[in-house]
C-alpha cells in the first residue's frame, strides 16, 4: 500500500471514530433518566455526607468509581484527574469514591496529594445499583448525576474504565510509541528515586489561631475544612495547612515512607532528632538543618 494510501485510511478512521463516539454520546443522552436515593457515605474526615451534599452548589455530579488504593490503575486514572481538576470543577462537581475506610483514604489521598474530594462506600449498596460491583468484585468507572430544582437526584450516564479508554491519557500517547502498550504496568509510587515521598499536608504552630486562620481564609484565600480549640484544618491550591495553636512557631512538612524502621534508622543516623511519637509508625521529627516534619509508613 502507498504511504498516501495510508495516511488516507488513518484519517478518515479517524473520522469515523469521532462519528462513532458523538453517536455513542447522544445514544447515552437518550436513555431514561432513573431518579436514584439519597445514598448517605463517609467522607475523609469519617463525617456523614450524603450523595446530595456531593453537588455543593451544581447541579451536575461526577462520581469516580474507584476500586481502592490496593488498584495501581485505578490511582494512575485518578493521579490524571488531579491535573485536570480545577477544570472539571468549573462545569461540574466531581468526586472519587471507594470502598476504602475514610482513614485509608485521608492517608493515601495526602500521599498522591489528590485535591478532589473523597467519599467512603463502605457498608452502602452504592456501587452495586449503579452496576459498578459484579460477582462481588468491583469495577471501575465513572456516574454522572443530575439534580433538579426540587432536590431529586436522577443517574444520567457511567462509563467503564479500562486500558485504551478515553478516561486515562497515557494509553492514547503510548499507542503513538512503536512499542506501544506494551510491558507496562503502572506504579503506586511516585518518587521512584527516595523512600520518602511529600504529602500535601504542612502543619503550621501560630500563638493565635482564631487571627492567624482568619488571615489565612479572608487574605490569602484560604478554604476552611474544620476547626476546633487547638486546630484548624484549611486547603489552599490542593494544599492541606493545619493551623495549630501552639507557641513552638516551627512549621512541620510530612513524608509518607514505604519502609518506616529503614527512613528511621537513616534519619537519626544522619543527626535527626523525634521530638513526638504518635505510634509505632508515625513520628515527628526535627533534622540538623531547621527543619520540622512528620513521618509515616505508607498504609499498604
Amino acid at each position: 500500500m502507498e504511504t498516501t494510501d495510508i495516511f488516507a485510511e488513518i484519517e478518515a478512521l479517524e473520522q469515523e471514530i469521532i462519528d462513532k463516539k458523538n453517536k455513542l454520546i447522544e445514544l447515552r443522552k437518550s436513555v431514561p433518566r432513573l431518579e436514584v436515593k439519597n445514598y448517605l457515605f463517609k467522607d475523609s474526615l469519617n463525617q456523614n455526607v450524603s450523595l446530595l451534599d456531593l453537588f455543593g452548589g451544581k447541579d451536575e455530579l461526577m462520581v469516580i468509581q474507584n476500586m481502592g488504593k490496593s488498584c495501581a490503575y485505578c490511582t494512575m486514572w485518578a493521579d490524571g484527574f488531579n491535573g485536570v481538576y480545577h477544570h472539571i470543577i468549573d462545569k461540574a462537581a466531581f468526586v472519587l469514591a471507594s470502598p476504602d475506610s475514610p482513614e485509608v483514604q485521608d492517608a493515601f489521598a495526602a500521599e498522591r496529594r489528590w485535591q478532589f474530594p473523597m467519599v467512603s462506600t463502605m457498608g452502602t449498596s452504592f456501587k452495586e445499583d449503579l452496576g459498578f460491583v459484579k460477582d462481588g468484585y468491583p469495577y471501575p468507572g465513572v456516574s454522572t448525576f443530575h439534580k433538579d430544582a426540587d432536590g431529586k437526584i436522577f443517574h444520567v450516564a457511567d462509563a467503564p474504565f479500562g486500558p485504551g479508554d478515553d478516561f486515562c491519557v497515557v494509553w492514547p500517547l503510548f499507542d503513538l510509541l512503536a512499542s506501544g502498550q506494551k510491558g507496562y504496568h503502572p506504579q503506586r509510587k511516585i518518587n521512584k528515586t527516595s523512600n520518602f515521598d511529600l504529602t500535601n499536608n504542612v502543619a503550621i504552630q501560630v500563638t493565635n489561631q482564631p487571627e492567624a486562620v482568619a488571615f489565612y481564609t479572608n487574605i490569602i484565600g484560604m478554604k476552611e475544612v474544620f476547626s476546633n480549640d487547638s486546630e484548624t484544618k484549611l486547603t489552599f491550591g490542593g494544599q492541606n495547612f493545619y493551623i495549630e495553636e501552639n507557641e513552638g512557631n516551627n512549621v512541620f512538612f510530612e513524608f509518607a515512607v514505604k519502609d518506616f524502621p529503614y527512613a528511621k534508622e537513616q534519619l537519626v543516623a544522619n543527626g535527626c532528632t523525634v521530638t513526638n511519637v504518635f505510634s509505632e509508625k508515625s513520628i515527628m521529627m526535627a533534622d540538623p538543618f531547621g527543619l520540622h516534619f512528620h513521618v509515616f509508613e505508607q498504609i499498604k
